[in-house]
């Protein structure tokens, strides 16, 4: 069984690298567009909880619980955001990808098609996971769309999951995809990157 361990996963858009305490001003120059922690349905860090945030995801990480990564686009070296493996079950093994955020300003340039297929990739072909999961607030109609438009299907609704920042309680939605579904997912996901590097040549 491969280790789930820090990795560079290298796409062709964008490269996943391990975060470190040193990406928090590129982290927060990525918040910042599009102010994304603003919206109330979203657990993302404001540009003033960002260091606690790093602190929080390298805990984690040492805790064997998370694999947090800094999204970074290749053309130019730009940090968009930062995305996870979380809720690891390592004796499975069996991982969640969550708690991603990214600049809003790429959304729809593809580099988000990219990062789920090195993440799912890395999971089904490196670390041999049966399932992956994902996770996302109910009333987020756009991470929901986004996760259905992966190939994943919806397990269920665990209703009254979470407290949010702001008091309301959370109906978390539950989705997965298994390994048998994975070479389906793999081509929707490479047939979807192709037309986005093809829009840009």
């Amino acid at each position: 069984m491969t280790p789930i361990a820090p990795v560079t996963l290298a796409g062709r858009l964008v490269t996943l690298e391990p975060l470190e305490k040193s990406h928090h001003d590129e982290l927060v120059a990525a918040v910042r567009d599009g102010e994304v922690w603003k919206l109330w349905f979203t657990a993302v860090p404001s540009p003033q909880e960002m260091g606690a945030e790093i602190e929080r995801r390298l805990e984690l990480q040492e805790a064997g619980s998370m694999l947090p990564f800094v999204t970074r686009r290749n053309a130019d070296s730009v940090v968009l955001g930062m995305t996870t493996f979380m809720d690891i079950d390592a004796g499975l093994p069996r991982v969640e990808i969550g708690s991603t955020w990214n600049r809003a300003s790429v959304r729809g340039t593809g580099t988000n098609v990219d990062a789920k297929l090195l993440l799912l990739t890395h999971a089904f072909e490196v670390l041999g996971c049966p399932a992956v999961e994902f996770r996302t607030h109910w009333m987020n109609m756009a991470s929901r769309a986004a996760i259905e438009r992966l190939g994943a299907k919806l397990d269920g609704v665990l209703r009254a999951h979470r407290r949010m920042a702001d008091g309301s309680l959370r109906d978390t939605c539950v989705y997965s995809i298994i390994a048998s579904e994975w070479p389906q997912v793999r081509s929707g996901l490479e047939f979807r990157l192709a037309g986005h590097l093809d829009s840009a040549r």
